[in-house]
C-alpha cells in the first residue's frame, strides 16, 4: 500500500490530489445544535471536504477539581477551570448522531476527535469514517491503539511534540494494524505567531514518517495554510466559525465562512503552482514563444555581400535564426538578395553555419 495515499469517506488524500480542507467546529457551535447545522452547511458553501468534532464530556477529559494545576494560564483562556471550560465547549453526546445525519444530508464529511475509549464506542456505532489524535493526547498510546484497532484512517496533531514522541504515536498506531496515516505539523499556540509557524516541518514528517503530511494550523488569516501546500501539506485543518463577533471559546483564531472559501482557493492554487520541475516552455507560453528575438535583415542585403552590424540585428519578433548566430553571421555573405524586414535563415547564408 502506497503510504503517502489515503482515502476519507471516498475522497483520496496526497501529493498527486487537491489539498483536503478540514474545518474545525470544535465548540464553535456556542451550545446550540442548530448553529453546528449551520456550520455544517457553511463549511460546505465554502468548499470544504470535511467538518471535525470533538467527542468527549468534561469528566472524560479531566475531572472537576479546583488545584492550581487545573486552572487555565495564560493565553485565550486563562484563570477558567480545565472542567468549567470544556463543559462549556464540549458537543453533547446526545448531539452526535443528528449531526453525522445532517452532515450526509449537506453532503460533507464529518468526523471526530475521541478523547477516550467510549468516545471511540460512540463514534464506532455511528460509523465514523476516520478519526483525529489531538495534539494534547500524542502522548495518549493506549488511545491511539484504541483507535488504530477500528481500521479507520487516522490524523495525529502533533502540537508539543517531539520527535520521539512522534515516532512512537506513529508506531503503535501502525503496530495495531493502521495503515492509513495522516500527521500534522502543528504550533499548539492560540493563536499560533507565523514566526513560530516552522513550515518546513511538514516535508520532514511526510519524509520521516513516510505519512501523508499536513497542517493543523491555529495563525490568523490563510497565508500560512497557503504556503503550507507550497511545501508539501496535503491536508488543512483550521478552525471555523459563522462569526467571530459572536464569541465562542475558539471563535478568536477560527475562519469565516468567506475566509474559508478563500482558504479553499488559496490552498488550490498554491497546490497547482508548484507543479513539477520543467526547464522548457509551458504551454502557456507558447502563444508568446514568437515575441523572443531573433536575427532580421534591417536593410537591403543584395547576393554576395557581407552580413554586417549595419544590415542584421537581433530584434523581436522571434522569426529568425536565434542570436546566438550574430557572431557566427557576420562577416558570411549572402546567398540571395535579402529585403528590409526578413528574418534571417539558416538557407540565407552562403557559407552555412556549423
Amino acid at each position: 500500500m502506497d503510504r503517502r495515499m489515503i482515502t476519507i469517506d471516498g475522497r483520496h488524500i496526497g501529493p498527486n490530489h487537491r489539498p483536503y480542507i478540514v474545518a474545525e467546529m470544535s465548540g464553535n457551535h456556542n451550545g446550540d445544535i442548530n448553529r453546528a447545522f449551520r456550520i455544517l452547511e457553511a463549511a460546505k458553501s465554502a468548499g470544504a471536504d470535511a467538518v471535525k468534532i470533538q467527542t468527549y464530556r468534561p469528566d472524560t477529559i479531566t475531572i472537576d477539581h479546583d488545584g492550581p494545576e487545573f486552572m487555565v494560564k495564560g493565553g485565550l483562556w486563562d484563570g477558567r477551570r480545565l472542567y468549567d471550560l470544556y463543559e462549556e465547549a464540549h458537543t453533547p453526546w446526545e448531539w452526535h448522531e443528528p449531526i453525522f445525519a445532517h452532515a450526509r444530508r449537506t453532503g460533507i464529511t464529518v468526523f471526530s476527535s475521541p478523547f477516550d475509549f467510549t468516545a471511540v464506542d460512540l463514534l464506532e456505532r455511528l460509523d465514523a469514517p476516520a478519526y483525529k489524535i489531538a495534539s494534547p493526547e500524542l502522548i495518549d498510546l493506549p488511545l491511539i491503539r484504541r483507535v488504530a484497532q477500528t481500521g479507520k484512517p487516522i490524523v495525529i496533531s502533533t502540537g508539543m511534540g517531539n520527535h520521539e514522541e512522534i515516532e512512537e504515536a506513529v508506531e503503535t498506531a501502525r503496530d495495531e494494524g493502521a495503515r492509513e496515516l495522516i500527521v500534522l505539523h502543528c504550533t499548539a499556540a492560540y493563536p499560533t505567531p507565523p514566526d513560530e509557524a516552522n513550515l518546513s516541518t511538514i516535508a520532514e514528517i511526510a519524509r520521516r514518517f513516510g505519512v501523508v503530511a499536513g497542517l493543523s494550523d491555529h495563525t490568523m488569516g490563510t497565508t500560512v495554510p497557503a504556503l503550507a501546500v507550497a511545501l508539501g501539506a496535503d491536508f488543512i485543518e483550521k478552525h471555523f466559525t459563522l462569526s467571530r463577533a459572536e464569541g465562542g471559546v475558539d471563535s478568536a483564531f477560527s475562519l469565516e465562512p468567506s475566509e474559508l472559501a478563500e482558504l479553499v482557493s488559496a490552498t488550490r492554487i498554491a497546490r497547482m503552482a508548484v507543479g513539477k520541475p520543467t526547464f522548457e516552455p509551458t504551454e502557456a507560453e507558447a502563444s508568446v514563444l514568437k515575441n523572443r528575438r531573433s536575427l532580421y535583415v534591417v536593410a537591403p542585403i543584395k547576393k554576395g555581400e557581407p552580413f554586417t552590424e549595419q544590415n542584421i540585428r537581433s530584434i523581436r519578433p522571434g522569426a529568425g535564426l536565434k542570436p546566438k548566430y550574430y557572431d557566427k553571421v557576420l562577416g558570411k555573405h549572402a546567398n540571395r538578395d535579402l529585403f528590409f524586414g526578413q528574418p534571417l535563415a539558416a538557407d540565407m547564408v552562403e557559407e552555412g553555419l556549423p
